[in-house]
């Protein structure tokens, strides 16, 4: 099943498109998150700490992976808008090996490398072989998240977002249940959560893939569409590695703002880990909006419908603005309740930070919303460059000015949290006036 976003009522195309990239993702949070709240509460909470640092770097290394399928997107959702069936596959198959190539050596390197690296990013003594234990486990799947990720990038340029949810649910079935399985009743500790993510990733991979190529028509290669082509190449290149620039500084500020909270010492860590779970489903359905968005703007740019666009581009602020003030509300005002889903109650000096770091940071989610919709717009546009240009000056003044207030004993940790909506603001102001000369180029 595929999906022509060219036409339809704009806010009702984009939305019922988005939705099943939320749900989706929302499992996929619960595929974290399950491993995040039991390690908490039946294991304790250095091993809370060592699976919230973990996560940070394990996104920031997928999300190489998933920027260059995010990008190839761009290039099927604009062949299949144009109805260029014939590029389309070429670009199937040339994106394909280019994205395993790299897939190939960014898990070699992580495994050979695991070492320094936790210690680049200042994991503390007593939770050190917690955390190189699990993420061992845990980069044993690299490929398995690459060949997801490409699989379902492919059927969500063709309008498609229904099937990789379903993949998604039944992993997050298997995590969890694994995870209980293997923690619980067998004591296997911080691995057995690594070995349970491991299996369920493994699943969605490899089922997703084989529905691909039975299910999916367009999918289907003919010999003449199994050979390189280096124009196609080069385009597609042009727009995923760009794009995989953008995810992996997104996520490297991240890490390093993980490096700075972890000087502060595990209980901060473990307030930290809690509160960025609770961010990803906060603002989850915001960021997969703007994935939605670039399908939505690729497949119309490349039908050329730019009056539709720019339509599509005033629904999306009213509908950003709308959902994230009202998550934003909650936060703020159940921040404790939520934080004590994955810490327990007994844990004071955590929930204290942790409570901090909600009232502050998640007030200002409608700033990240609006700043995921640029990332969706640019990308959508193939002016990916400007995605990073946004995500530089985010992340750059987030990590600047955390390390300058943390610095300051008065203000201290803090200072790391109000950093972050300021980065958000300043990409937004730059974001909104380049989308004024976007829109009169649409014209032209």
């Amino acid at each position: 099943m595929t999906r022509d976003l060219t036409t339809g009522p704009e806010t009702k195309v984009i939305v019922a498109f988005a939705i099943p990239l939320i749900v989706g993702n929302l499992f996929q949070q619960l595929y974290n998150v399950a491993d995040t709240i039991i390690v908490g509460r039946f294991i304790g909470p250095h091993a809370l700490a060592a699976v919230g640092s973990s996560f940070t770097l394990m996104v920031f290394l997928t999300s190489v992976i998933l920027g260059l399928c995010m990008g190839s997107g761009v290039t099927y959702s604009t062949f299949f808008g144009a109805k260029d069936e014939e590029n389309l596959k070429k670009s199937i198959f040339t994106s394909f090996w280019f994205i395993g190539l790299v897939t190939v050596v960014i898990n070699l390197l992580a495994l050979f490398f695991l070492e320094p690296i936790l210690q680049f990013i200042r994991i503390p003594p007593e939770i050190f072989e917690d955390t190189k234990t699990y993420l061992r486990i845990i980069f044993y799947g690299i490929g398995f998240t690459a060949v997801y990720n490409y699989f379902a990038t492919l059927l969500r340029s063709l309008g498609n977002s229904f099937i990789p949810l379903l993949f998604l649910i039944m992993a997050t079935i298997i995590n969890i249940v694994l995870d209980l399985v293997f923690i619980l009743p067998l004591q296997m500790g911080i691995a057995g959560a690594g070995w349970a993510t491991l299996i369920a990733q493994t699943f969605s991979a490899l089922g997703l893939a084989i529905y691909c190529v039975i299910k999916v028509p367009q999918l289907r290669l003919d010999p003449v569409h199994r050979e390189f082509d280096r124009g196609l190449l080069k385009t597609i290149a042009s727009f995923s590695v760009l794009t995989s620039v953008q995810q992996s500084l997104m996520n490297f500020g991240i890490l390093l703002v993980q490096g700075l909270v972890n000087s502060f010492g595990v209980s901060v860590m473990a307030a930290f880990a809690a509160g960025v779970k609770i961010d990803s489903f906060a603002y989850l359905p915001a960021q997969d909006f703007g994935n939605a968005f670039a399908t939505f703007i690729a497949q119309n740019k490349g039908a050329e419908k730019y009056d539709r666009i720019q339509r599509g581009i005033r629904s999306s602020l009213i509908l950003i603005t709308g959902f994230c003030v009202a998550v934003s509300l909650l936060v703020v005002v159940f921040a404790k309740p939520l934080l004590t889903i994955f810490i327990h109650p007994n844990e004071t000096e955590i929930l204290r930070v942790g409570i901090q770091y909600l009232r502050i940071e998640g007030a200002f989610y409608f700033l990240i919303g609006y700043l995921f919709m640029f990332y969706g717009l640019y990308r959508g546009f193939g002016s990916a460059q400007t995605s990073v240009i946004l995500t530089l000056l985010s992340l750059g003044t987030r990590v600047v000015l955390a390390h300058m207030l943390a610095a300051i004993p008065s203000i201290g940790v803090w200072g790391i949290w109000i950093s972050i909506p300021i980065g958000w603001l300043l990409a937004d102001l730059v974001g909104f006036a380049k989308m004024g000369r976007l829109q009169l180029q649409a014209r032209v």
